[in-house]
Formats: structure tokens, C-alpha cells, sequence
């Protein structure tokens, strides 16, 4: 896990971040503004810069501006999120697991049944993985 998903964010981090992620392509503060009208160019900047010092948009200069860019996929972000709040759900206070477990089992189940099929496949193989690992 990177350091660019342990940090919280505020609604417009989340909102530059997405649109960021949807140019899928570098930006600069002026870049962005049309998709941001109701916020202030520097109110933007000021959130880009943020970012960047949270360490979740990678910075470079390009004459006089800052061009930013995600420094994850959307995906990875988005996965290594679940992966702390699982984490910290199963790893709270050393008590038993079980119930996290056992409810994170019922909601899928309940959701659809091939997601369940899925976890069950990807528990197997991970087990082989440790099992028998490649040499």
C-alpha cells in the first residue's frame, strides 16, 4: 500500500482526484477549472497543492505552472482504500474476526451469489500461492 491512500479526503480533494483520474492525463489548475465553475481558480490551486503535499498527486513544473497528475490508478486507490477499512475492521482490538468476517460473507452472499463463488476461488488460490510458492 502506498502512502497516497492512508490520508483522509474532503469532498473537493475527492472531486479533483476524480477528475484527475477521468482526463486520465496530466493537468494544470487552468486545465481543470471548466470542470470546477462553481470554485475559485485559486481555491483549486490551493487544493491541488494540498494534494501534492499529502503525496497523492505527483507535481512538475511547466513553464510557469504546476502540472499534476495521480500518483495511483483509480483502481489501486480505490483498493488499497478497502484494504485499510477491511484491515481495520478485522484488526480491531484483537478480538476475534469472525463477526467481520462471518458479515462481510452474509453481505455478499446476499448481494449476488457468483461474488460469492468468486471470494471463495480467490481464498483457494491464495492459499495454493502460500502453499506452493513459485521457485
Amino acid at each position: 500500500m502506498t502512502e497516497m491512500t492512508s490520508t483522509v479526503l474532503g469532498p473537493l480533494e475527492r472531486r479533483v482526484l476524480d477528475a484527475l483520474w477521468h482526463r486520465a492525463a496530466p493537468a494544470t489548475v487552468r486545465d481543470l477549472q471548466p470542470a470546477f465553475p462553481d470554485i475559485a481558480y485559486t481555491t483549486l490551486m490551493t487544493t491541488l497543492d494540498r494534494l501534492h503535499r499529502k503525496q497523492m498527486l505527483a507535481r512538475t513544473k511547466a513553464g510557469r505552472a504546476f502540472v499534476y497528475e495521480p500518483r495511483e490508478s483509480r483502481a489501486a486507490f480505490d483498493s488499497n482504500r478497502a484494504t485499510r477499512a477491511l484491515l481495520a475492521a478485522v484488526g480491531s482490538g484483537g478480538s476475534s474476526a469472525t463477526p467481520v468476517l462471518s458479515c462481510f460473507v452474509d453481505a455478499l452472499g446476499n448481494h449476488d451469489e457468483a461474488l460469492l463463488t468468486e471470494l471463495e476461488a480467490l481464498v483457494r488460490a491464495r492459499r495454493a500461492d502460500r502453499d506452493h510458492p513459485a521457485e
